[in-house]
């Protein structure tokens, strides 16, 4: 008869084979607290994200997870800190698209993301809202490009800086539209909106859950979202695709790198504590509520996937001809 092997056994047998310095390192991680560099302002999805992991490690790996936001030159501040900290597990990067489209728009940038940090764990995805306010008098896709052609360079869009997911969305729907619209860039998803319903600024791409009050409250007028299908929190709205340009997806993903060279066993914790948190019914309802869908992977898939994520957005940049000074 074949001997009978529990899951608990095939992960004490892994154990086993486990050099001893490797299983000692994931068994004192976190030894201190842990800081997790946000580098984008507060309030934006990667500062919620953070903040909502934090408090979830805190409470699950016996070490406080400290939030640092560290915003400016395109996310380079802080991600340049994060990849010179030590590589013992103790700073974490909270990193979106913004640092795969920055691979090609910042030629200049302290760090290579590739090979200063490592993939960890990859927390989850989401779709914009394409908003305008109110005076600018359109109503769908279609009367916003018709505005946008009669009135060439007119039209303005706020985001929340150069290479983020919002700027990327803007300039792909300029160049897929065929439009000539100004990039009005501001420190934060929050300082753009506030320029959207004063209308200063009369458009932006934005995060569905954080538009959504300002267009129930006809501050902004939501005219389609960004997926590839109609988002469960707008069904009522098309998708920019189905609104008139075709083959249109924009979204927002999140993630957690580490610097290179932080132990394997420590990122592998690391994965799974976060694997662990995205699969409870608590965290994916309130994901859902923000508009976002869990993206669980391995450390090697999220690492494919950001490789593949650096070329994607190298197309997008080089399609929508974008240029950041």
């Amino acid at each position: 008869m074949s001997p009978v092997i529990t899951r608990r056994g095939l992960g004490l047998l892994a154990a086993a084979t486990l050099p001893l310095p490797a299983l000692a390192q994931e068994a004192t991680w976190p030894s201190r607290p842990v800081r997790i560099i946000v580098p984008f302002g507060a309030g934006g999805s990667a500062d919620l994200a953070a903040r909502n992991l934090a408090e979830a490690f805190s409470q699950d790996l016996g070490q406080p997870f400290v939030v640092e936001n560290r915003p400016g030159a395109g996310a380079s501040i802080g991600t340049e800190a994060a990849a010179k900290s030590a590589p013992d597990g103790h700073t974490l990067l909270m990193m979106s698209n913004t640092h795969t489209a920055n691979e090609t728009l910042l030629p200049n940038r302290p760090y290579v993301l590739m090979r200063d940090l490592a993939a960890a764990a990859p927390v989850n995805i989401a779709h914009h809202v394409l908003a305008v306010h109110p005076s600018l008098g359109v109503n769908s896709v279609a009367e916003l490009v018709a505005a946008a052609k009669a009135a060439p360079g007119r039209i303005n869009y706020a985001s929340s800086g150069p290479g983020t997911p919002y700027h990327i969305a803007g300039e792909v729907f300029r160049a897929m539209a065929g439009i000539e619209i100004q990039h009005v860039p501001f420190r934060s998803s929050g300082e753009a909106r506030t320029a959207l319903i004063s209308g200063t600024v009369p458009m932006m791409f934005d995060a569905i859950p954080t538009m959504q009050p300002h267009v129930a409250g006809d501050r902004a007028r939501a005219l389609a979202t960004t997926g590839p299908r109609r988002d469960p929190l707008l069904p009522e709205l098309p998708t920019v695709a189905e609104a008139g340009l075709e083959g249109y997806e924009a979204s927002i993903w999140l993630g957690l790198m580490v610097p290179a060279r932080t132990p394997a066993t420590v990122v592998e914790r690391l994965n799974r504590a976060t694997t662990e948190w995205l699969s409870r019914p608590a965290t994916r309802d309130n994901l859902a509520k923000q508009g976002a869908q869990p993206m669980p992977m391995t450390p090697a898939e999220f690492e494919a996937f950001l490789r593949r994520d650096i070329e994607t957005q190298r197309r997008y940049v080089q399609m929508a001809r974008i240029e950041v000074n």
